[in-house]
């Protein structure tokens, strides 16, 4: 019974991302269900003047702690802002790392420099948000570099 209404919904979210036509769906890695979470945690993507406003936005932006001479050296995530989005975007990067060669350098890059693996993630994650809202703003689909 429950496997029937999944497959309803997911249904559901197929046609609803075929009328709308965006183009996140068209990045190696990024589905249907998972481009509609993020589609739908941003809304309108004219709303933000950048991209960084989308990271702030998903709590993705470094926090800031500096009190007179000293500032912090370790600069952890806000997590402020919605976890929802947070969670699609970590979880999109994942899969496209995995599936697309430009990201999966680039975390590559990041882990030989010495980042953990989550943090090297936030970094691909940011990546694919510009990418993400060079898309939307531009109404493009994906093309790798060659």
């Amino acid at each position: 019974m429950l496997d029937e209404e999944i497959a309803e919904v997911e249904a559901e979210i197929d046609c609803i991302m075929d009328e709308i036509q965006s183009p996140i769906t068209s990045i190696p890695g990024i589905g249907s269900q998972m481009g509609a979470m993020i589609l739908a945690e941003v809304g309108d993507f004219s709303c933000f003047d950048s991209p960084d406003k989308i990271l702030a936005y998903a709590g993705l932006s470094p926090s800031i702690h500096q009190s007179g001479q000293m500032k912090n050296c370790y600069a952890h995530m806000e997590k402020r802002g919605s976890r929802y989005l947070r969670y699609a975007i970590f979880n999109a990067t994942r899969f496209v790392c995995n599936w697309n060669p430009i990201f999966a350098a680039y975390l590559a890059k990041k882990r030989s420099e010495g980042k953990h693996y989550n943090v090297a993630i936030s970094h691909a994650a940011k990546k694919l948000v510009r990418l993400i809202y060079a898309m939307e703003q531009s109404g493009q689909v994906y093309r790798p570099a060659a």
